[in-house]
């Protein structure tokens, strides 16, 4: 008889999202990493989806969602300006100097922010916690959040890049998110750049 062994592909890298406060809620009709509403109020605007949405909704459906979600919050939606950027920027840096982490793409938008980091002793999970703790600390220290106000609106979302095309396409994709929202291309010294599979960087563009 021949036994048929559990295949389990290497983890290579991790790609972390974390969204600012208001932008991505736990029924957001996008999906969501989430399981549950916890605040009340926002439990009237639809039924958690975990995970992201084969079929995205329309523009429409989600500025309507938001409309009626804004007034439910209990702080006023955040965005980054450029020196919340900066400062988010720093407390990333803190994080990737620390923990010898090795970060292969980092793009800080003006509501979210992503990072490719490689694998490391650390899981994504803890890394995206611990980046998204020391941001809101420098966040808070430079007088950029008020105290009480939350930096983040839900857990790092996390998705797993098992091979070498995986991650060139992360890298690329990154890269591209401050451009699309009409921001300056991003440099961040932290940022080690991805050597895998030579002659394959094409594949960024």
């Amino acid at each position: 008889m021949i036994r048929k062994e559990l295949l389990v592909l290497p983890i290579l890298a991790n790609h972390v999202i974390l969204t600012g406060y208001g932008h991505w809620l736990p029924n957001d009709p996008r999906g969501s990493g989430s399981e549950t509403v916890r605040k009340e109020a926002l439990r009237e605007l639809g039924e958690v989806h975990h995970g992201r949405k084969r079929e995205q909704p329309s523009r429409g459906t989600l500025r309507q969602f938001f409309r009626e979600a804004e007034p439910l919050l209990e702080h006023p939606v955040l965005w980054f300006d450029e020196r919340c950027r900066t400062a988010i920027g720093a407390g990333i840096e803190t994080v990737v100097r620390g923990q010898r982490l090795t970060m292969y793409a980092c793009a800080v938008c003006a509501n979210h922010a992503h990072f490719l980091v490689r694998r490391h002793r650390l899981t994504g999970d803890a890394m995206g916690r611990m980046i998204a703790g020391t941001v809101q600390a420098f966040l808070k220290a430079e007088g950029l959040v008020a105290e009480r106000h939350p930096v983040w609106t839900t857990d790092p979302w996390v998705v797993f890049k098992h091979d070498v095309r995986a991650v060139w396409e992360a890298v690329g994709y990154v890269e591209r998110n401050p451009v699309k929202e009409g921001l300056a291309p991003q440099r961040w010294g932290f940022v080690t750049p991805y050597d895998g599979w030579p002659g394959k960087r094409a594949m960024r563009t």
